[in-house]
């Protein structure tokens, strides 16, 4: 796809706001695109592209049927509480449960009766029940930070007495709106379903982020008052027919925050600094951590929690960096920032001095630039899966220990430390004071005598060593001895950062949010926010990277041919020996443009009915750059389809009770289009 874009030198000024409204919604992929609040959807844009009227009475009923539910979202599809979401939303109460008799985080759980289902401590879900604007109240307290976060204190406060709900103001286009919403609180919840974690995340890190998929991403939970299901006549039904190519979808989820405001001085500074160099970090740790786990079956346990971890955050980075490097992207970020810093240069209350902004980034960002990588290796990315510096380092500043009690392993952490020590080394004995640290050795060397010498090794250590910091400093630890070595510089670089880039950031962004809100008012959508929002898109295959065309769905016959099922990739025994009832052509997950951000996992997708034909649960590489920049081109959210569900009640689980429950009607058979 290509675009070209001119614009009028001589266009009049006062013309300029309808012109720049109308470039929102013709740039590629603007037109899909937006984390819609409810008191804010374009349904005048989805009629004239979709050909669909959004009915106020579509949105009440998706909103007041959806959930926020942990870090994620979920939804109601039964009349008594029943709840659909993500398995890693139920994860934490899968694990609290588990015991030495039954590993419910390996091996899943099903509830044999309503009583057999199991408490969920901690887990509450919350339904958005009202949206007030209180924009003019909150900025009538005052300019102050102080003044404003009190008129808010007070709002919340006030709500709350009245109505008895969960009241939070929320912040959208960086202080220029206030709304307050009420939330109806369910903070008993039960788990019903979860299945294995093998098939929940089949794959595991090497299919996360990423398309084809094969994965029955799913959990239920019930809600309950005063000790019986609640009551939730609001709740989405279960369609027969689920989904086919270029099927219009909604979502209801909780979209984390997100950087559309960032400029193009920001997005190629990301491009051409900040993100290589913590790929060029994260590479050689990762391969030698697969070497490791490819040794043996020990190995790969040991090694699963790190390389996950560290996986997961370059497959992120790698992402984001695919797309930044797409010169479209960048090129349509600058031509649209040209486009809005014209209007406000050409409106008589901003003036020239306010579109000054964008200069004033771009110049912070190349004053920064020699100092990012120190900054990530002695700060903000120090020792990448190193839990012993980890720890130590929360010791030397006195923080919590954010720790989970396991010890660590001591080839892993050698491996870890060395490549760390040899990062320090490579910036330079005038930046970080190595000499006594090394005391001579190579960092192998070093990293195998501190590792083996640390007290910070098992938990009953690393509790006895942060109860007395003051001793914990002046021991000679060599992890402890690094981590404060080192502190001092880095202590620097995060005031320097803070100083030239940090504070400017926040400033930037809340003027440039305010231009966006004058220009173009509620035509444009506000960041992410963790809180409920309307996304929509269309069921679609796309080309990918290597000029695959990759469909629209994924089957049960594909399932059981991904990598021979080794591995990563190994199915429950429940699922080889159901494999001869399983329908092979049954959609078990789709693809589609809805623009999502994290916290939606777990966000139902429904059709024009208002039916639920989808649980999203992911996006592939190609969606990461829509954290600055929204694209339909490869970028896709990942959902579980509900026949794939349906099926694997019934064949798999034998869930009877939960299939009368959902009142689900069995799959009716898959579109006819290619799927794999």
């Amino acid at each position: 796809m290509t675009f070209t874009l001119s614009i009028n030198e001589n266009q009049p000024v006062v013309s300029l706001k309808s012109f720049l409204i109308s470039c929102l919604f013709v740039l590629p992929g603007i037109a899909g695109e937006g984390l819609w609040p409810y008191n804010q959807v374009p349904t005048a844009t989805i009629k004239q592209k979709h050909a669909f009227d959004v009915e106020p009475a579509f949105l009440d009923h998706l909103r007041l049927s959806s959930v926020k539910i942990g870090a994620g979202s979920g939804a109601f599809v039964s009349p008594t509480g029943l709840l659909l979401t993500t398995r890693q939303i139920a994860g934490d109460c899968l694990a609290a449960q588990s015991s030495t008799a039954h590993d419910y985080f390996r091996d899943g759980f099903q509830a044999a009766s309503p009583a057999a289902e199991l408490p969920c401590p901690g887990l509450a879900a919350s339904v958005l029940v009202k949206i007030d604007d209180v924009t003019e109240s909150v900025k009538a307290a005052g300019t102050t930070l102080a003044l404003r976060n009190a008129a808010i204190a007070k709002a919340e406060k006030d709500c709350t007495a009245k109505s008895g709900n969960v009241c939070t103001v929320v912040r959208f286009f960086s202080g220029g709106r206030y709304d307050l919403y009420q939330y109806r609180r369910y903070s008993e919840l039960h788990l019903v379903f979860a299945p294995e974690y093998a098939i929940a995340f089949f794959g595991r890190e090497r299919d996360s982020s990423s398309y084809l998929r094969y994965g029955l991403n799913v959990a239920f939970l019930r809600a309950y008052e005063k000790g019986a299901p609640a009551a939730t006549p609001d709740f989405l039904k279960w369609s027969a027919d689920g989904v086919k190519d270029g099927d219009l979808v909604f979502l209801a989820g909780n979209p984390g925050p997100t950087g559309r405001l960032s400029t193009s001085a920001q997005l190629t500074f990301l491009r051409d600094t900040a993100l290589p160099l913590s790929l060029t970090r994260l590479q050689p740790r990762l391969q030698q951590l697969n070497a490791f786990a490819a040794a043996n079956e020990v190995n790969l346990r040991a090694a699963q929690a790190t390389l996950s971890s560290l996986l997961t955050a370059y497959k992120s980075d790698a992402g984001k960096l695919i797309g930044l490097r797409d010169d479209r992207l960048v090129t349509r970020k600058t031509a649209f920032e040209g486009k809005i810093r014209r209007a406000v240069e050409g409106n008589a209350k901003l003036g020239a001095e306010a579109g000054k902004v964008w200069d004033e980034i771009a110049a912070a960002y190349r004053k920064w630039h020699p100092f990012e990588k120190p900054y990530q290796i002695l700060e903000a990315s120090a020792a990448p899966g190193c839990r012993l510096f980890h720890t130590a380092r929360q010791i030397v500043r006195g923080e919590a220990l954010d720790d989970s009690g396991d010890p660590v392993n001591e080839a892993i952490e050698t491996m870890m430390l060395a490549q760390y020590l040899g990062e320090l080394q490579a910036l330079g004995e005038k930046e970080v004071p190595l000499k006594s640290i090394l005391a001579g050795a190579t960092p192998q060397a070093a990293a195998e005598r501190i590792v083996k010498a640390s007290l910070l090794k098992d938990a009953a250590g690393r509790t006895r060593v942060a109860a007395n910091r003051d001793a914990a400093l002046k021991s000679t630890d060599g992890v402890i001895a690094l981590a404060s070595s080192i502190d001092p510089a880095a202590l620097r670089l995060r005031k320097q950062h803070d100083e030239i880039i940090g504070a400017l950031e926040v400033t930037s962004q809340e003027k440039i949010a305010g231009f966006r809100l004058k220009l173009f008012g509620a035509a444009d959508y506000p960041d992410g926010t963790s809180t409920p929002r309307l996304e929509y898109g269309v069921v679609k295959g796309y080309i990918d990277r290597a000029a695959v065309p990759q469909p629209y769905g994924s089957t049960f016959s594909g399932l059981y041919y991904r990598k021979d099922n080794d591995g990563v990739w190994q199915l429950p025994q429940r699922w080889l020996d159901a494999r001869s009832a399983l329908n092979p052509v049954t959609l078990l997950d789709f693809v589609s443009t809805a623009d999502i951000g994290g916290g939606d996992y777990g966000s139902p997708a429904v059709n024009l009915r208002g039916e639920l034909v989808g649980l999203t649960f992911d996006g592939n590489l190609e969606s990461l750059p829509n954290t600055y920049l929204y694209s339909d081109e490869q970028a896709r959210a990942v959902h579980v389809d509900v026949r794939g569900i349906v099926e694997a009640l019934t064949q798999v689980y034998k869930a009877g009770a939960l299939l009368k429950e959902l009142a689900a009607p069995q799959p009716s058979g898959s579109d006819p289009s290619p799927v794999h």
